[in-house]
């Protein structure tokens, strides 16, 4: 199965100083996702911000808030971050011991549940908790700080997880130095949702995040083999909820 492409930009790369504008830029440019990236300084080196920050920048698009949380513990956050306007909560494998727990608790808050994988961590990880999966996030860098370059060694993981994945309506996502140059590898390997922060940032204007997000998007599209068209697999829209399998 190909689905289509989503291209989730970073606001971790975004000018924080006026954020609600940049999350408007960036949904007129045509990112199809917004991608929020939650560090705690504690279980990645690095603080970013928290629910109240999404909270406020929630009525600026009616795109999907992806939200990933670099945090540890994650568990007591999850309804924080659900009532502040996330659709997808992706939490890290790494980051408690009872993964199976947190993405029945974020199912039960009605959204979509994803897991994140770091580098050194083996797709092997996801492989009991499969089918409570909307998404698998692939970590291309180590997570804690915007800018870093693409790991070219997890791309064998992305095509062994998209493998594992078969025919079940799980986006597989790529957060980690993508740019217009390696997205089509990371395409042919399987990824069908594109996370990128500087990359996309580039400029001042929502013209100029309008031909880097379609930059990526066309290496992208480039990079797949076959092309099929898949009508179910549609960019979801905020506020949708979980659908039982």
């Amino acid at each position: 199965m190909t689905r289509e492409i989503i291209i989730a930009p970073s606001i971790l790369a975004a000018d924080f100083a006026r954020l609600g504008e940049e999350v408007a830029a960036i949904d007129a440019a045509g990112a199809d996702w917004i991608h929020c990236d939650v560090m705690d300084g504690h279980f990645v080196p690095n603080i970013s911000f928290g629910a109240d920050v999404i909270k406020a920048i929630r009525p600026v698009t009616k795109k999907v808030f992806d939200v990933h949380l670099m945090i540890a513990p994650v568990d007591p956050y999850l309804e924080a971050f659900a009532k502040a306007g996330a659709d997808v909560i992706t939490v890290h494998a790494e980051a408690g011991p009872h993964l199976d727990r947190s993405l029945q608790a974020i199912r039960a808050l009605g959204k979509k549940a994803g897991v994140s994988l770091c580098p050194a961590t083996p797709e092997s990880a996801i492989e009991y908790v499969l089918d409570r999966l909307d998404l698998v996030l692939v970590m291309t860098v180590n997570p804690g700080f915007g800018g870093q370059s693409f790991l070219e060694s997890q791309l064998e993981k992305i095509a062994r997880i998209r493998s594992m994945i078969g025919e079940r309506p799980i986006r597989l996502e790529v957060d980690g130095g993508v740019t217009g140059d390696n997205a089509a590898p990371v395409a042919a390997a399987g990824a069908d949702t594109l996370v990128a922060g500087s990359a996309v940032f580039r400029g001042k204007s929502s013209a100029d995040y309008a031909a880097n997000i379609a930059a990526i998007r066309v290496a992208a599209e480039a990079g797949r083999v076959p092309k099929l068209q898949d009508n179910s697999s549609r960019p979801m829209r905020a506020g949708e909820g979980v659908r039982i399998r």
